[in-house]
């Protein structure tokens, strides 16, 4: 898969300072990350950091149809499909590494970085988006976390963002994979503001003239971004979630999953997003479905930088074990929508397959992670 990273910098009126627009380009696969526009990214946050003029940074995504809609899932299908164990891992353990330490360097930037999440943002999208300081979604914005149709589960920081809103909304999102607009995806936490995407221009114009260097920076951009939302009427997209918020509230409480699937799929209300909901968790991967419920219930509560040492060790099993494999062949390769699972069902998962899951590859000094927020950050 072709894709690049379009780098870019705006003068500020001051003459002293700069913005950094990062523009991520793969627009066939709507904006999918390969392992070289990671590279790319990653590289340039690091200097921008470093960079005393550089004020602010934007990430994006080139066309309109999206910000970001994963990662490079078909490359790891034709090495999980194709290759020895060793190679399996060598490769994913390479890509993933470099993912979590780019969405974890955005999560911990020392510059504000203003994430225009327009379009669709998804999966390795999502990583992206939840790390910045500013996440902006426009009305034409869908943000969702559906490994479960894949067999993956929410990795990417997932373990953290998800239980950093309403965990039990967290949770019925990582189950059903279901799409969130931008108007809900602000009320449950996961975007700050709405904006419409022809404000995209006045929102670089307005960037360029701010006080830099005279107040905090993230201040500045909430304050500018708090103006220009003030100026969106009338335009915001229909609530889906709202009417269901208690029922799924209720649905996702306790520590029984599969009471928890008995009641997502009781759920009362007869909309095409509801329904949506229930169909993608009943014909989604029991394991994704019992690794999201632990990521949820049990690792709540882990800092950061451990969330990505997990998911790491977690996303290469994933790799080895062949449910994503079979998801990725069934959804995107040959696309007959018939995945064979493991499991039949979320009941009958064998719980010793989620504790080898969750059984790191590799020792606490051992790990390609071991450094992941020990450094300074910006030194």
């Amino acid at each position: 898969m072709a894709g690049m990273v379009t780098i870019s910098e705006i003068e500020c009126l001051d003459g002293v300072h700069r913005i950094g627009i990062a523009t991520l380009e793969n627009t066939a696969s709507l904006n999918a990350l390969t392992y070289d526009m990671l590279v790319q990214l990653n590289d340039q946050l690091i200097k921008w950091q470093d960079d005393p003029h550089m004020a602010c940074v934007v990430l994006t995504g080139a066309g309109e149809k999206a910000f970001c809609a994963g990662g490079d899932v078909r490359a790891m299908y034709h090495v999980m499909h194709n290759e020895s164990k060793e190679k399996i891992v060598e490769f994913c353990t390479n890509y993933f590494s470099l993912e979590y330490e780019c969405d974890y360097l955005i999560h911990t930037y020392n510059k504000p970085i203003i994430g225009w999440g327009e379009g669709i943002v998804m999966g390795g999208g999502m990583g992206l988006f939840m790390g910045t300081s500013h996440k902006v979604v426009t009305t034409t914005s869908r943000l969702a976390m559906p490994e479960i149709n894949i067999g993956l589960y929410p990795d990417v920081g997932g373990t953290w963002f998800l239980s950093q809103i309403d965990p039990q909304v967290g949770l019925f999102l990582g189950l059903t994979g279901s799409m969130v607009n931008s108007s809900d995806a602000v009320t449950i936490g996961l975007a700050d503001w709405l904006l419409l995407e022809e404000q995209y221009p006045t929102l670089l114009d307005e960037l360029k003239r701010l006080q830099w260097g005279k107040e905090d920076a993230k201040e500045l951009v909430t304050a500018l971004l708090q103006l220009m939302e003030e100026q969106v009427i009338d335009s915001k997209p229909t609530t889906q979630i709202c009417p269901y918020l208690d029922q799924i509230e209720e649905a996702c409480k306790g520590f029984d999953l599969n009471a928890i699937a008995q009641r997502i799929m009781a759920i009362d209300g007869n909309s095409q997003w509801i329904e949506n909901a229930k169909q993608t968790f009943a014909s989604g991967s029991p394991i994704t479905a019992h690794i999201c419920f632990r990521q949820v219930k049990e690792y709540h509560s882990l800092p950061l930088a451990d969330c990505f040492r997990l998911e790491l060790s977690l996303s290469v099993r994933s790799a080895l074990l062949g449910e994503f494999k079979e998801g990725v062949r069934s959804r995107l390769i040959d696309r007959d929508g018939e995945p064979s699972w493991i499991f039949n069902s979320v009941s009958e998962v064998d719980e010793d397959v989620i504790d080898t899951l969750f059984t790191s590859l590799w020792s606490d000094n051992e790990h390609p992670l071991a450094n992941l927020g020990e450094q300074t950050l910006g030194q």
